[in-house]
Formats: C-alpha cells, sequence, structure tokens
C-alpha cells in the first residue's frame, strides 16, 4: 500500500497552496502523486459538489448535507482513492472524513456517533495515514477568503461567524483524541516555512521507492 496524506482546518487556512506544493516536492524527488479534494475527485463527486456548495440552496438540512458528502466521498474513495493506494502511491486529499465531523458534527451539532458510522461505511473504514491541520483564527483566515482574488463565497463559508467557531474548536479536538495521525500546524506562518514543516512531518511516513531518484 502507498500513503494517504489529508490535510485539514478552517477556511482561508491556505490547505490548497500546500498542498499543490507537497504534491510538487514529491514528485521531484520521485513519487507517484495523485491530488484530489473533496467534496467532488470525479465526474459524480463533482456534480455532487455543485449541490453541496451552491449557495442559492439555503433550506438543505443538515442531513441532506452529510448524505451528499458521503455520497461523493465513497465514489472518490473507491475509483480514485483505493486504487492509487494499492498501487503504492501517494494520495494528498485536501479535505476528508475529518472534515465531516468538524463541520456537520461540531459545526452543524449532529451525532458524532452517527458521523463516524456514515463514514466508515462511505470509506470502507479507510483512513489516512497522516493527517495536516493547518490552523489559524476563523477571523483571519475568513478575511483572507474574503480579499481572494476571482474567490465566490460557497454555501458554507457564508455561514455565521459561530459556525465557523465551532468548526475550529473541532479540529482541534479531533486532532487531540488522535495525536499519532494528526500534525497540527500554525497556518500564519509565511508560506514557506509551513511547508518545509509538513516535509518534516512528512519525511518519516513515506514509503520506499520502486526506482532510486
Amino acid at each position: 500500500m502507498g500513503l494517504f496524506v489529508t490535510f485539514e482546518g478552517p477556511e482561508g487556512s491556505g490547505k490548497t497552496t500546500q498542498v499543490h506544493l507537497l504534491a510538487t516536492w514529491l514528485r521531484e524527488i520521485g513519487y507517484n502523486v495523485l491530488t484530489t479534494r473533496e467534496p467532488g475527485g470525479t465526474r459524480i463527486g463533482d456534480a455532487v459538489r455543485e449541490v453541496l456548495l451552491n449557495r442559492a440552496h439555503t433550506e438543505m438540512r443538515p442531513e441532506t448535507e452529510i448524505l451528499l458528502f458521503s455520497a461523493a466521498r465513497a465514489q472518490i474513495v473507491g475509483e480514485i482513492i483505493c486504487p492509487h493506494l494499492e498501487r503504492g502511491g501517494v494520495v494528498i486529499c485536501d479535505r476528508y472524513g475529518d472534515s465531516t465531523l468538524a463541520y456537520q458534527g461540531y459545526g452543524r451539532q449532529l451525532c458524532l456517533d452517527t458521523l463516524e458510522l456514515i463514514t466508515a461505511f462511505a470509506t470502507g473504514n479507510l483512513k489516512p495515514d497522516l493527517t495536516i491541520c493547518l490552523d489559524l483564527p476563523v477571523s483571519e483566515g475568513l478575511h483572507r477568503k474574503r480579499n481572494a482574488d476571482g474567490i465566490e463565497w460557497n454555501r458554507m463559508e457564508q455561514e455565521q461567524l459561530d459556525f465557523h467557531e465551532r468548526v475550529r474548536r473541532g479540529f482541534l479536538a479531533l486532532a487531540a483524541l488522535e495525536p499519532a495521525r494528526w500534525r497540527v500546524l500554525d497556518a500564519t506562518k509565511p508560506i514557506s516555512e509551513i511547508a518545509a514543516e509538513i516535509r518534516l512531518q512528512i519525511t518519516g511516513h513515506l514509503p520506499e521507492r520502486e526506482t532510486p531518484v
């Protein structure tokens, strides 16, 4: 099996940037890297993403939301993630099941035990080998989003501040429960410093390369 790495954190924490930087570095040193995101990453998942994040869908119930997220997740795990891991590759995913626990569990205040059961079913119990949580104050993350060029806020991002505060607390609580898997990094640091920390954290988890670089 390969290596499964996920990135989590509040809105505006810089996950997408760090996913790209890590993938570029790993490819340069000889790893077969697949990057993807949630929700989406497949034809079906991208269609579900459009429904989930559409700002017009203000009437969507939390229960509907979790089931749609889980449907997209089940598709990407079976179609994309597991096959790449079975070939010995590295998968880097921008959000995964922990986001469900943080957003729908802590944020929407749905039952965490139920969410864990649904997530386990959708993923076939596939858990990341390493989860990088990029943490920063909610106000700063939303400020970054608000000032990003060409970025339109989606349905999740436009939630009230207290929702996003609960989500952040949720990520930190999840990290505290599984310290062997999680690495919480300060996302207020410069991008290059964060990237160096991530490379340091992932080094001990990397599988052997099939061919030397």
